[in-house]
This record gives C-alpha cells, sequence and structure tokens, in this order.
C-alpha cells in the first residue's frame, strides 16, 4: 500500500514549512498474526517498515534481554530504512550497555553509508531537511544553541517540539515508543532547568554516559549541561544503587556562566564547576594507571649549572640597586626555560593543563612575582637576616601539591560514599646543588620552606576564591578520588556498567588543545642590608589515589545520616526516560 504523509511546521502561526514524503507499508492486517512467536513477529513487522507494530510486540516479551534484543533487531531495520535518529532512539531502550554500543557504532557508521531503496519512491533526506528548519526558523530556539526546541524524523514524517515556539500538526499514536526522538537532554517537568539553584543535585553517570553516546551516534557533541555535569561546583556523595544500575554523584549546583579568565563558575560562588571531560580522563587513569598522575616543573641541569656560574662571575661586583632588573634578567636567561613534565594522563587535556597551571601560579606565589592571600605571604618576603648574619644559601625550593583528605565515610554495605578533608595540600624540601648543577635531594626543608607550604595549605580556600585555578584543582582531585572509589569498589561491576563510551576504550574524546612543553624559570631575589637574596623554584603535582582509597581509610558511618541521604536521592519514578539528572 502507498501511502502519503505531509506533515506541518509552524511558528506562531506565522511560518509554515510543508514537504510531503513517500514510503512502502506493508499491511499485515488489522489482527496480530497468532502462528509465530513474539520475536518473529516483531521481526516481521519491523523488516517491511511496520516499526509502530513491531514495537507493540515488545509487551509480550518477558526478560529484559529479550527486550534488549527486539529493539535491537527493530533498530537495525530502521537503519536499513534510513531512519538513523529513529534507530538511535528505539536503542535508547536497549538495557544492557554493551549491546547497545554495539548498534550505536554500526548507527554511527551507517550515516556515511548510502540508504537502502524503498519501493514507491525516494527516502527523503530528513537529516537536510532538518538542519534547514534549525537553521532559519529562530536559530537561537533550538537546544543545538541551548534553546529548548528540538526536531526529529520519524517513520513517516518530521516530529517538532519547541515547548511553544514551534508546534507539530501531526500526533503520534498513543503506543509508539518513538514520541521522544532526539530528546537526549530533556528530563522530567519538575526539574528542566539546570540553571535553578539546588543544594543537593544528583547526577547519575550510567545515565550520563548513555544520553552521550546516543548523542555521539547522531553526530552531535554532548549538550552544554552535560559539559558541565548539571552545573554540581562540589562533589559531596557517591552513591551506588546496584539493583537499578546507577553511580550517582551528589553535590551543590545552579546556574554558570564564564568569568573574566574564560572559566565556567558557578555565577552565585563563582566556584568552577565540574568538568565531564574531566571526568572522563579520570575515569581512565583510575583503571590503567591506579589514579596515578601529575606535573614537574623542573629547571635543567645545563641551566642550573650556567645559573651558578652567572652567580661566580657577578658576586664581587656592587649591585646598584637601579642594575637590580637587568641583572635579574641576566640570571634568568642564564638558567633558561624550565621543562614540564606530565605523567599518568594526556598533557594535552584540561586535566594535564589544569595541574600545570595551577602549579606554575603557585611558585609565582611564592616567589612573590604573584599576591597571595592574607596569611599567605611569599618565602621571599618571610626572610629576616640579623644583623651581622647571612641570607640563605642560594639552593632551589622544591614545593608541590599533592592529597589532603582524612578519611572516606561509607555506609556499612559501602553504598554511600562521603570525602572527608580539603582535598589539597602543599608539601616542600629544600634541594642542593652540585657543582655541575645536578640537583640533591634532602628529604627535608627548612623551618622557613615549611612554613610557607604550611601557610598556602592553611589557606587554600581563600586563595581559591581569589584564584579559581585552585578549585579548578580541588574539584580535579575530588573527580580522581570518586574515579579511584569506582575503581577499587569494583562498583561498575556492582551496576553492570561497562562504561561503553567513558572508559578507556570508549568513544567519547575529552577536548584537547595544545599544552605548553616549557615556561620561563621561576626565581626572583630581594635585597636585604645589602645583600642579595636569590631563591628558585621547582616542584609539581603528585596524586596517587592508591595510596589513600584503601580500607583503613574508609570509615563506617555510625549514624545512618547517609543512608537516609541515599534513600531520598534515588533515581525519582517521574524521570524522563532520557533524563540524567535531578534534585
Amino acid at each position: 500500500m502507498l501511502t502519503l504523509i505531509r506533515a506541518g511546521i509552524f511558528a506562531n502561526g506565522l511560518f509554515a514549512l510543508l514537504f510531503a514524503s513517500f514510503i512502502a507499508n506493508v499491511t499485515f492486517g488489522e489482527d496480530r498474526p497468532t502462528d509465530q512467536d513474539p520475536l518473529s513477529r516483531i521481526n516481521a513487522f519491523s523488516q517491511h517498515g511496520e516499526f509502530t507494530r513491531a514495537l507493540d510486540e515488545i509487551k509480550h516479551l518477558k526478560s529484559n534481554a529479550q527486550r534488549d534484543d527486539a529493539h535491537a533487531t527493530i533498530a537495525r531495520n530502521q537503519l536499513r530504512f534510513g531512519l538513523v535518529r529513529a534507530s538511535v532512539e528505539t536503542a535508547s531502550y536497549i538495557e544492557d550497555d554493551q549491546t547497545r554500543s554495539q548498534f550505536l557504532a554500526e548507527a554511527t557508521a551507517a550515516r556515511a553509508e548510502p540508504v537502502a531503496p524503498r519501493g514507491g519512491g525516494v527516502q527523503p533526506d530528513f537529516d537536510s531537511l532538518i538542519e534547514l528548519i534549525t537553521t532559519t526558523v529562530q536559530p537561537e530556539s533550538w537546544e543545538e544553541l541551548g534553546g529548548p526546541g528540538s526536531v526529529a524524523p520519524f517513520a513517516t514524517g518530521v516530529y517538532v517540539d519547541s515547548q511553544g515556539t514551534l508546534q507539530r500538526v501531526t500526533k503520534l499514536a498513543d503506543n509508539t515508543l518513538l514520541s521522544g526522538i532526539h530528546d537526549a537532554s530533556k528530563i522530567a517537568a519538575s526539574n528542566q532547568d539546570a540553571s535553578i539553584t539546588s543544594h543537593l543535585r544528583k547526577v547519575s553517570l550510567t545515565r550520563l554516559e548513555k544520553e552521550s553516546q546516543l548523542r555521539w551516534a547522531l553526530g552531535q557533541p554532548p549538550t552544554e549541561e552535560m559539559l558541565n555535569l548539571a552545573g554540581i561546583y562540589e562533589i559531596k556523595y557517591v552513591l551506588v544503587y546496584p539493583e537499578e544500575g546507577e553511580i550517582v554523584i551528589a553535590g551543590p549546583a545552579g546556574p554558570w556562566h564564564e568569568n573574566a579568565e574564560g572559566r565556567t563558575v558557578n555565577q552565585a560562588t563563582s566556584h568552577p564547576v565540574l568538568q565531564l571531560d574531566d571526568l572522563v580522563v579520570l575515569l581512565r587513569n583510575a583503571i590503567t594507571d591506579k589514579g596515578r598522575f601529575g606535573c614537574a616543573i623542573t629547571p635543567t641541569q645545563t641551566g642550573l649549572k650556567n645559573a651558578q656560574e652567572y652567580l661566580d662571575a657577578t658576586s664581587d661586583k656592587p649591585l646598584h640597586p637601579r642594575q637590580r632588573d637587568a641583572w635579574l634578567t641576566g640570571l634568568r636567561d642564564a638558567i633558561g626555560k624550565q621543562e614540564i613534565d606530565v605523567h599518568g594522563i594526556n598533557r594535552d587535556t584540561r586535566v594535564g593543563q589544569v595541574i600545570v597551571e595551577a602549579d606554575y601560579h603557585m611558585k609565582r606565589i611564592g616567589m612573590g612575582l604573584e599576591e597571595g592571600t592574607a596569611g599567605v605571604p611569599s618565602y621571599l618576603e618571610m626572610i629576616s637576616v640579623p644583623p651581622g648574619g647571612s641570607p640563605p644559601p642560594m639552593d632551589v625550593l622544591r614545593w608541590w601539591f599533592t592529597l589532603n583528605y582524612k578519611a572516606i565515610n561509607a555506609t556499612e554495605k559501602r553504598e554511600a560514599f562521603e570525602l572527608q578533608g580539603p582535598g589539597v595540600q602543599v608539601l616542600c624540601e629544600n634541594e642542593l646543588l652540585d657543582a655541575q648543577g645536578g640537583r640533591i635531594h634532602t628529604n627535608t626543608a627548612t623551618a622557613l620552606n615549611a612554613t610557607f607550604a604550611r601557610n598556602f595549605t592553611q589557606n587554600y580556600d581563600a586563595l581559591s576564591v581569589k584564584y579559581p585555578i585552585y578549585a579548578e584543582m580541588k574539584n580535579i582531585f575530588d573527580l580522581a578520588i570518586v574515579s579511584a572509589l569506582i575503581e577499587k569498589e569494583r562498583l561498575a561491576d556492582q551496576t553492570h556498567w561497562n562504561m561503553t563510551h567513558f572508559g578507556p576504550k570508549g568513544s567519547y574524546t575529552p577536548q584537547t588543545s595544545p599544552a605548553p612543553q616549557d615556561v620561563d624559570s621561576i626565581m626572583n631575589m630581594r635585597i636585604i642590608d645589602r645583600k642579595h637574596i636569590i631563591a628558585g623554584v621547582s616542584g609539581g603535582v603528585s596524586f596517587d589515589s592508591s595510596q589513600f582509597v584503601k580500607d583503613e581509610n574508609i570509615h563506617v558511618d555510625d549514624y545512618g545520616l547517609m543512608s537516609a541521604e541515599r534513600i531520598e536521592s534515588s533515581v525519582p519514578q517521574t524521570i524522563n526516560h532520557h533524563g540524567w539528572w535531578w534534585d
């Protein structure tokens, strides 16, 4: 039977676009055949384009595995007819993530392949039509540009939903499962707006991966909400629901914007929001490198040797105050650039660049090249030379960031976890130099050096307010601990989460940009009683979750508070099929 379908699209009654598409439908009759089992009927219906009837047969299947097979069968036949978006929507109902991922890879490949011919007409080019609509009809109202509207094809036309801006004309049958096509970022009406402030927002990592992967299969990037993890800016809990297959992170959230530095921060607190790219990078690191990563900014041995020779050559001449800047420039030129080394993660990822930036900035504060906060004077400011005394020797100060968590609270069944402690601290060491510029580790620090490290650690929150890069570092440490918990406690196994998109072999690609290989040397000088006090600094970031995420550091919550929070934070029954966060 040859059927002509006409759909209209209207914008506030002022704009209409009409198009027609021809498809061949084979009708099996009004009654459901009884001489075949449901899977055979589903295959027969879907092979001939009767997708609504095929979907209706799924209700007769009893097991999840059968339903997954049925959805995969229908999706593959939709793909054969060139209905890529509809097939991806059908695949979203496949519960087993490995089965779903396998099909989505097929759908991704099929987007570039020619469509199988269909009797009675030519396959309509839905993608071109949708691109025309979304680029000409109030472009800012569509979800690709952050608006509420979405548009997608279905088996007999185009379905458009723009929440009052654009309305569809043809009403879909009530029994179709395709009414939510391409609605991958929409959630229950009770919490559609991620910009609303919430004291405890929950994000399901398993659901988020699924929705991100569905968009990937359609050639679309993650939404802004996905990239910013629904606006969460601090992790308070990790919640596990094995029977439901959910791993959830929870914390305060709200509207976000870019600050003057280009960082995405919460509008009320100016605290940077968590980033999906960082989560994926750190999940993969926890699995492949056991949660170990870091960076080092160090002077070269040749540079240190040149600096020592420069000091020897100029130390016998009095230095006029007006010559100070030129002399210091000569010293920096002698020591040259400091090398940047990043290990455990790709240096070009955001994680790699944040830890390097935080480390470099901390050293500039220590050398008095950036202003600290109350309670954090620079190392050079703290130096005092008593009458007739000598300044500290020219050596290399070593400062580095590392973990500073007290414990992880957990329920007795380890289905809820809470991080305890400030998260980040600065450690220090004084290194000596030999005649060839080699650095000699002492494993000790002078009282002055230790004081700077302690001041920085104790005032880390205040520094994070003034310089958000330190809050970014804290976010990364928190996400790294969460990733280590997921790996150490086998939470993915408990929830049957195979990380087909976010895992080490997954298809998700975090954004990268070229990272610097070296930086200008960080050193400064101060003159006290005509004595020149010179200091240089090295160090980095050292993160090793395996040294912290141990049984002895996981404490059982005896008061039942987290158990109650876990129950209250479970996935609401009203959440949309494509929902992945809730308040």
